[in-house]
């Protein structure tokens, strides 16, 4: 990948704390296109965004946001192409009228558009009259989410997005930002537990868990490719059942019969009807299912899992 491609380069990142680990960690965020980043809480995830927004420095490598290394030399300029959802909302701004904090924003960004701020107040049926401590969760959730959009920023880092969102407002939410990325070249990175989220928006999905990237996925390859395939053969024992393309994890399902999980689909049932091992139903992996399926073979390696009651 060019670096004219990537909106953000995370390059050998790492940090210690005294009960934390991060990195290290290499990774590129594609521009023009919405990554996101999925994984269990303290996996780290808020701990990129604050080091891309340069509130956290790491212990070692450097961050790149839209071609300025973050943390050297004048940077307001970059900030100012930059929309930041935090995952909580900050305290000492309960007190503020809605509107106070917006009119801070439009000084701080040159690209302030009041228009488009108007819009999204009415599109999300927000009263900015309130005071922001007085506001339900939800309708702060959507006052802070107008504040990132309303300069039209380049880059928008989303940390968990829809968290007290109602089912209304979340697909008000997923229509706004497929409007955002509509000009072609703007990006999103987010964070986000909603499975539906990633498939409604995501481009690209990262795994993290303990610090660690555990992999980084194009999203419709990922859902076409990883499936568990229950197999059956005369004979077949849980070691052949592994020779499976793609094989993560071997599981014993009653008699000569094992479930499979692959990340190459297609090329295993090529290989089953190769081999003669009758396929006896398939069923795609959902996200928390990869998820958990990476974490097993990231804590104990690529090892042959089988149920309870081994074949004899």
């Amino acid at each position: 990948m060019h670096d004219s491609d990537v909106a953000i380069q995370f390059k050998d990142i790492g940090l210690k704390k005294s009960n934390f680990k991060l990195g290290p960690i290499t990774l590129d965020i594609p521009s023009g296109f919405i990554t996101a980043i999925v994984g269990p809480n303290g996996s780290g995830k808020s701990t990129l965004f604050r080091m891309a927004l340069d509130l956290t420095k790491p212990d070692q490598g450097s961050v790149t946001l839209l071609g300025h290394k973050v943390g050297h030399g004048d940077d307001e300029e970059m900030k100012g192409k930059i929309g930041f959802l935090a995952e909580e909302p900050y305290p000492h701004e309960d007190s503020m009228k809605a509107y106070d904090k917006a009119n801070f924003n439009s000084f701080w960004y040159n690209n302030w558009d009041v228009n488009r701020y108007q819009e999204l107040l009415h599109i999300l049926q927000i009263n900015d009259n309130s005071t922001l401590g007085k506001m339900s969760k939800g309708m702060r959730r959507k006052f802070e989410l107008t504040l990132s959009l309303s300069h039209g920023p380049d880059l928008l880092l989303l940390d968990e997005p829809s968290s007290g969102l109602d089912p209304l407002a979340w697909k008000s939410m997923i229509e706004i930002l497929h409007r955002y990325m509509e000009k072609g070249n703007r990006t999103i990175l987010m964070t986000t537990h909603i499975i539906d989220e990633v498939k409604r928006l995501a481009d690209y999905i990262v795994f993290m868990a303990q610090g660690r990237v555990l992999g980084v996925y194009e999203k419709d390859e990922l859902f076409s490719s990883w499936f568990t395939i229950y197999i059956h053969g005369e004979g077949l024992t849980a070691a052949a059942a592994a020779k499976m393309p793609g094989q993560c994890i071997v599981k014993h399902a009653g008699e000569t019969t094992y479930a499979v999980i692959t990340n190459k689909a297609l090329e295993a049932e090529q290989w089953c009807q190769f081999e003669g091992h009758h396929i006896v139903s398939r069923q795609a992996l959902e996200l928390d299912e990869i998820m958990e399926t990476l974490l097993q073979q990231d804590g104990l390696g690529a090892k042959v899992h089988e149920a309870r009651g081994k074949s004899k």
